[in-house]
């Protein structure tokens, strides 16, 4: 990844609270922005649609649509790939219950990491950068 490239984050949580945190620990790194948020799947899913985004942080239990169901649909849609275009914005699950299970779902769907919802700033970061680095190099 150059120094100029910023990775573009989407956050989907039914929680404003913990949107706002995610926000202000990513917006605090030089490298990563996050370009959209969602209360809920069924509003990540049209974010997705219209907004360029490299990684999207999505909850396990969002309302309307899961982020389950949402990752699932992120690879295939569409009128996402005419935003996101090849490879598809990668997703990292987060979830705040029964980690071991959502690990397993995780792997299954293809999805990047599948982290608890009281992640490390840290571990976070990382795992966003290597998400976006491994979406430039599928390209």
């Amino acid at each position: 990844m150059t120094a100029a490239a910023t990775v573009r984050v989407l956050l989907a949580d039914a929680e404003p609270l913990q949107r706002s945190g995610w926000r202000l620990a990513i917006d605090s790194q030089n490298d990563l922005e996050v370009v959209a948020e969602a209360p809920d799947g069924v509003q990540a899913l049209a974010l997705l649609r219209r907004v360029p985004v490299d990684v999207a942080v999505v909850d396990v239990r969002l309302p309307r649509m899961s982020g389950v169901q949402l990752a699932e649909r992120v690879p295939e849609d569409a009128r996402i790939r005419l935003v996101q275009r090849r490879p598809p914005t990668r997703v990292v699950l987060v979830s705040a219950v029964d980690l071991v299970h959502w690990e397993d779902v995780g792997r299954e769907l293809g999805v990047h990491a599948v982290l608890p919802k009281d992640v490390e700033p840290e571990r976070l970061f990382a795992e966003l950068r290597a998400a976006a680095e491994l979406r430039r190099t599928d390209d």
